[in-house]
């Protein structure tokens, strides 16, 4: 269908006045949108480009005929840009309804200057279309934002991942381990724990939104799904350890473990060995979350689980070869003993038992395994074996335990 001469004529008298419609939709955003007040991050030169491309989509596709397929690539262009400038939607919309408000009161301006009848009824006819261009134009800048947004998001988890995966690894020297952590918004100075969760089921978290939830807390932190566990790394300040073990024991659906607090992020992947170690302590199909002991100790242990296997059946072989259910009360009250700082008192409080009790499962424990609590080497020994039987590897070769 061909163009109404009259909105043809329309159509001619404002091209040429582009350029000044431009520069005044330019002012008026400004003006009334804060977020394009400063040079970012839509520099003022962008905008004023952006504001005469889309005025002149407009004015093409309002003086095609009807029925012709509109050419949307200037409104999907202007979304994907607006996108990656991290420009809030809601902004580029409202400044886009500025640029078509300028247009509209432009050419009404003109109908009434001209006092001709034939424009006005060229322009009431036109309204429709032009609303309609204005919605379609909306849509296509919309969604071509909202797309490009995902694309950015998927791009940057997966960026994440792999500097989160590069620190866990340790393949990065420890100048490249810092550099990672800052694209991470790990801030430097904080100190840092490891966290390792077994997932629900193939590659399901076992942490939802933990990310999210931790930063509410002010707490930065960043995390990759494998298909067998959760793993991140927070950066936890000082005192904070408490904070990140509730708010952990609130989410978690399955065991869960931390590292103890580090300070050098180049320590990341022992850290997770650590974290890992943790989870092993646990009773298998009972969520929670365990901090892993700072002691050195308890570290050694689970650096090297075949040593620790081997230090476990050494010093308590006799006692891992008792029926079950001697050898479990057993070991249960030694692991409690060392935990409430040699005090048969404190153990019996935990254990729910008198400390004479305590103290004469000790003496027979003792009397098996051939060391003696009051040699210092032999309660060495017997901490160490308690630490390896507690983190013996996830197919129970040592058993026992709590």
């Amino acid at each position: 269908m061909p163009i109404d001469p009259a909105l043809q004529r329309l159509m001619t008298w404002v091209e040429p006045r582009l350029p000044a419609l431009a520069v005044a939709a330019q002012e008026t955003i400004v003006a009334r949108v804060p977020a394009y007040t400063l040079e970012e991050p839509v520099p003022a030169s962008e905008l004023r480009w952006s504001v005469e491309e889309n005025l002149r989509f407009l004015i093409t596709a309002l003086g095609s005929p009807d029925g012709d397929d509109v050419d949307m690539r200037t409104p999907v262009a202007t979304g994907q840009r607006r996108a990656r400038a991290a420009m809030p939607l809601p902004e580029v919309l409202r400044a886009y309804r500025l640029v078509f408000s300028t247009l509209w009161e432009a050419l009404v301006g003109h109908v009434r200057a001209s006092d001709d009848p034939e424009l006005a009824a060229a322009l009431f006819a036109a309204a429709s279309r032009l609303w309609q261009l204005a919605d379609e134009h909306a849509v296509a800048l919309t969604e071509a934002y909202r797309a490009t947004t995902a694309e950015m998001l998927v791009r940057d988890q997966r960026r994440r991942s792999a500097l989160v995966e590069a620190l866990f690894l340790g393949t990065a020297g420890s100048g490249s381990c810092w550099e990672a952590a800052s694209l991470l918004g790990l801030p430097p100075d904080s100190g840092f724990v490891a966290v390792a969760a077994e997932t629900t089921g193939l590659a399901e978290e076992s942490l939802p939104d933990v990310e999210r939830r931790l930063l509410e807390r002010g707490l930065a932190s960043a995390w990759r799904l494998m298909p067998a566990l959760q793993v991140g790394i927070v950066a936890l300040p000082e005192g904070r350890e408490a904070d990140l073990i509730a708010l952990l024991g609130e989410i978690t659906r399955s065991r869960s473990g931390v590292s103890p607090r580090y300070t050098s992020i180049a320590e990341t992947p022992r850290a997770l060995q650590l974290a890992r170690a943790a989870i092993s302590v646990q009773r298998a199909g009972k969520p929670g979350v365990h901090l892993f002991s700072s002691s050195p100790l308890a570290a050694l242990m689970a650096c090297d689980p075949a040593a620790a296997e081997r230090l476990g059946v050494d010093v308590l072989g006799a006692v891992l070869a008792l029926p079950s259910e001697d050898r479990d009360v057993l070991l249960e009250t030694l692991h409690a003993y060392l935990d409430q700082q040699a005090s048969a008192e404190l153990a019996g409080r935990v254990l729910h038992c008198h400390p004479n009790t305590v103290r004469y499962r000790l003496r027979r424990l003792t009397e098996i395994a051939g060391r003696s609590l009051q040699d210092p080497y032999a309660l060495a020994e017997l901490a160490a074996a308690s630490y390896a039987v507690r983190m013996r590897n996830e197919r129970g070769r040592l058993p026992g335990g709590a």
